[in-house]
């Protein structure tokens, strides 16, 4: 089966290090895809936090997560420090792609690297928006 190939950032916006806790684990005593998943859906958020977009600050509008790919490359396990490097690709008139380079910390192995797909969403209407301008205007080297 062919692996699934993504295509990395010029650059990474955003790097925040999370430690693995025990309860972090599967059967196999190690993170498994679905605590990955969770652990993505942290990093994500605290980007948008850095960059000063809230995605629980407003019952207006928020994102929706479209697509995942993730590609393993290492286990990691209980006390473990992971560093998030997350980037900003593929801009379209409704979202774009996160990307996530996923590194032990202070070996530098791979871990996972991932992509999010995304769109902006009106809770309001209840559906798929443009993009907001003062998103898009944080980006525009991206674009």
């Amino acid at each position: 089966m062919a692996r699934v190939q993504l295509d990395l950032p010029e650059q990474f916006l955003y790097t925040h290090t999370i430690n693995v806790r025990m309860t972090d684990l599967n059967t196999g005593k190690h993170v498994g895809n679905d605590q990955m998943i969770s652990l993505l859906s942290e990093a994500r958020y605290r980007f948008f936090c850095h960059i000063g977009f809230d995605q629980f600050d407003s019952d207006k509008q928020s994102i929706v997560v479209t697509d995942l790919v993730a590609t393993y490359m290492a286990e990691s396990f209980a006390q473990d420090d992971l560093q998030f490097e997350v980037g900003l690709m593929d801009f379209n008139k409704y979202g774009a792609d996160l990307i996530f380079r996923v590194t032990k910390q202070p070996s530098g192995q791979r871990v996972v690297l991932a992509k999010q797909g995304f769109v902006f969403f009106d809770h309001l209407k209840h559906g798929v928006m443009p993009m907001p301008a003062a998103f898009r205007e944080r980006f525009p080297n991206l674009q």
